[in-house]
């Protein structure tokens, strides 16, 4: 079963996949919009995605805040996850996002990428620790 991760932003969404055996994520690629309002092609490309991969079920990250409060980002979130479900009909799940943008730019910094050139790669990398997050959660559910 694959899973689709995704790290939802006001201009981007960062996208992963997990391999068929749902061991470990995988970056996808960036969709970019012009407006933070104009979703339509980006909710047509996550479509596309989902049906190339034969995706059965998207972790969606939550933005939290520090003190585990929803703020106006994880509000648009869980407008996104309600929109994804009635599109799609696969279920969405939640995960906590804390931090996960600040670990990418530290892989990336750690690896060498120079900083005009990290915001290029930030958002999938995001998205691939979001789907790792849940996926090694679901396996330790299993042990």
């Amino acid at each position: 079963m694959r899973i689709l991760g995704l790290d939802y932003g006001s201009k981007t969404v960062g996208v992963a996949v997990s391999d068929p055996l749902g061991l470990t994520a995988q970056g996808v690629e960036i969709i970019r919009r012009k407006s933070e309002n104009k979703m339509r092609q980006t909710l047509a490309r996550i479509e596309e995605l989902i049906a190339q991969y034969q995706v059965e079920k998207i972790v969606l990250g939550l933005p939290k805040n520090m003190n585990n409060t929803l703020g106006d980002r994880a509000e648009k979130s869980l407008e996104l996850k309600e929109t994804l479900e009635r599109r799609t009909g696969l279920a969405v799940v939640m995960w906590d996002e804390r931090l996960t943008t600040v670990s990418a730019n530290r892989v990336l910094m750690e690896t060498g990428v120079r900083r005009e050139n990290r915001k290029e790669h930030v958002d999938e990398i995001a998205a691939i620790f979001i789907l790792q997050g849940y996926l090694d959660y679901l396996h330790h559910q299993e042990q």
